[in-house]
């Protein structure tokens, strides 16, 4: 009974992240970088390196937002509302530089090698969280090899999808149920409008079409339900007390926001800032701004995106 009453305690308090992110390798890079003005995709990437040299490398460049090694560590390397320098030549949707609105995370490892159950689960929770924040769809979670493309060369003629098999793993849906992820894109957009052409079909093939050799590697293949814990039962089965509660979905109108004893703070205008109302927690998790029946956690709000007439929302 103690059990269950301390799990409807921390369930009434909303349940904070239980992801723990290391800092060990933050990139010296953060303060150069720019904040990025939109964030619509998350691009997996594999290391095809050792952790050590992979992290020293992405710390020193500044070429990813996350990286997540064999044993489950997350490390943040540049700030995730920052540009990070991890796609390189890309094109998405007809959108070159992918850096410029995508958020990219480093996976020790292999393109065409399975990975362990604690990475994979790592992984599956950080991009469920940047998925929450930023509301991306799970057919908006791409691979580096969803987006990388290749200049003309004596090869190919044209531009080309194919550059880089890079994190195509992450495109073959054995590995996409393990992370939770229920759909992937059905095409190439930039193939079908002809800005590029095929330059690999094994590729074509992996990201698209029915190839999965990860199949025997990842023979079950829970629901995110079930990889994510959410309830009772998950709870209990996952160590109960010892283990983090699930987070609280974030309110999605202006009457849940009152309904979870929020109140308006007040509205921004030109000469009242979000800092001015909710002061060191204006871009805090639980600050909340709402403008046009949206309703945006300040730990997703872009500050280049703050516009006059947002209400902001505290406790």
């Amino acid at each position: 009974m103690r059990v269950v009453a301390l799990l409807f305690l921390v369930l009434l308090a909303g349940g904070a992240s239980a992801i723990n992110v290391s800092n060990r390798y933050r990139s010296p890079r953060n303060p150069e970088r720019r904040v990025r003005k939109t964030t619509e995709l998350i691009v997996l990437h594999t290391t095809e390196a050792p952790a050590r040299s992979s992290l020293n490398k992405l710390c020193e460049r500044g070429e990813a937002h996350y990286c997540v090694t064999e044993d489950g560590t997350i490390y943040r390397i540049v700030d995730r509302d920052r540009v990070a320098f991890h796609a390189g030549r890309s094109m998405w949707n007809g959108k070159e530089d992918v850096d410029e609105f995508a958020i990219g995370i480093e996976c020790v490892g292999h393109h065409d090698k399975a990975m362990g159950i604690v990475q994979i689960r790592a992984i599956r929770d950080l991009v469920a969280e940047l998925q929450r924040m930023y509301g991306i769809p799970d057919e908006r979670v791409l691979c580096h090899s969803h987006v990388a493309y290749g200049a003309p060369n004596k090869w190919q003629k044209k531009n080309h999808r194919g550059r880089k098999r890079c994190g195509m793993l992450f495109a073959m849906p054995s590995v996409r149920r393990q992370l939770g992820l229920a759909r992937r894109p059905a095409s190439d957009a930039d193939v079908r409008a002809k800005r590029l052409v095929v330059g690999d079909d094994y590729l074509r093939r992996v990201l698209y079409g029915d190839v999965d050799t990860m199949k025997s590697s990842y023979p079950k293949t829970p629901s995110r339900a079930e990889g994510r814990e959410s309830g009772l039962l998950a709870w209990l089965r996952g160590g109960g007390a010892n283990k983090p509660a699930p987070a609280a979905s974030p309110p999605k109108s202006i009457a849940e926001l009152k309904s979870r004893g929020y109140t308006l703070k007040g509205s921004v205008t030109k000469g009242t800032t979000a800092s001015k109302i909710a002061g060191p927690r204006w871009n805090s998790k639980d600050t909340y701004y709402t403008i046009r029946d949206k309703v945006i956690p300040g730990n997703a709000i872009d500050p280049a995106r703050i516009e006059n007439g947002m209400g902001v929302w505290m406790k």
